[in-house]
């Protein structure tokens, strides 16, 4: 008796899977039915959510961000450059997102992938327009040196929202970031003060006497959501973002201020409520972002 339960039930899940297959915008809508998704998330729901700082031992800042299986590590580098000439008291911030052909089976080795610059762009628009950092705190010597800071964020697996996650493991790594100890040398260059001769005497005083935090102001976080008829589900993942057609990432600040709205094509929508109830659950979900972060930092700080 149990041989047969166990083959009826070995053939039902063989029978739902090819269902799944051949019918996946079908397969969804039974489950939207019951306001239900099949990974058993509620459809405001977003995945498990986990962040690492300190990743890369070899960075200045670095962090692991994790939403479900969608993985992102950022990394931020801190070089010495010649300020430009119309900001002479601020720093900059090279911006790099990478998709190695280990993060997804869509993505071929040889051939970059296409998502890769646009969230590029998104990433480096965010991060200048929110205010998170003042360009002025990467100053060194007015007009002579100040900071250039690359960031570089790594995609190791993409099952869906990436740039959420992409936006997190960014503001978690420069939470993360430490700017070094440097000093004038008798040539007028900028030295870097390992722990090893920070004892060392100076002829000239540090420019900064201390390793320091980056200061941050508000910082943005995001949430997408794909929109199918009248549901709204947040943070797709990547079959999600397969079937659906209309997404919007929503970004807010720490503050919950409006920084971005963005549709990548698809259908309009046909009603506003549905964009003020996706702002709704970018609240929720910024909440939910910032604890995990301040735990993330706090228990950096234990270690």
């Amino acid at each position: 008796m149990s041989t047969t339960n166990g083959s009826n039930d070995l053939s039902s899940e063989m029978e739902v899977d090819a269902f799944r297959r051949l019918f996946p915008l079908r397969f969804y809508e039974r489950h939207l039915l019951e306001s239900i998704r099949p990974d058993g998330r509620p459809l405001g729901r977003a995945r498990d959510t986990t962040i690492a700082l300190g990743a890369v031992a070899s960075a200045n800042g670095s962090a692991l961000a994790k939403i479900g299986c969608t993985t992102m590590l950022a990394a931020v580098k801190l070089e010495v450059m010649t300020p430009k000439l119309e900001s002479p008291d601020e720093g900059c911030i090279a911006i790099d997102f990478h998709m190695p052909p280990i993060c997804s089976p869509l993505v071929r080795p040889g051939r970059p992938a296409e998502a890769a610059p646009v969230i590029t762009k998104q990433l480096t628009d965010i991060i200048l327009s929110s205010g998170m950092i003042d360009l002025k705190e990467l100053s060194l010597v007015s007009g002579k040196a100040a900071w250039l800071a690359y960031l570089d964020i790594y995609c190791l697996d993409a099952d869906g929202s990436l740039f959420d996650a992409a936006l997190l493991s960014a503001v978690a790594a420069f939470s993360h970031l430490q700017i070094p100890v440097v000093s004038l040398n008798d040539n007028g260059r900028i030295v870097l003060i390992s722990e090893e001769n920070s004892g060392a005497m100076w002829e000239k005083e540090p420019v900064n006497k201390e390793k320091r935090k980056l200061k941050l102001d508000t910082l943005p976080f995001s949430l997408t959501c794909a929109l199918h008829k009248n549901y709204i589900l947040a943070d797709p993942s990547a079959e999600e973002e397969s079937i659906m057609e209309t997404y919007l990432t929503v970004v807010l600040d720490s503050s919950l201020q409006l920084v971005s709205l963005n549709k990548p094509g698809g259908p309009g929508l046909a009603q506003t409520s549905a964009i003020q109830d996706c702002v709704a659950l970018t609240i929720k979900r910024v909440k939910e972002l910032q604890k995990i972060l301040n735990e993330a930092i706090s228990d950096m700080e234990v270690d």
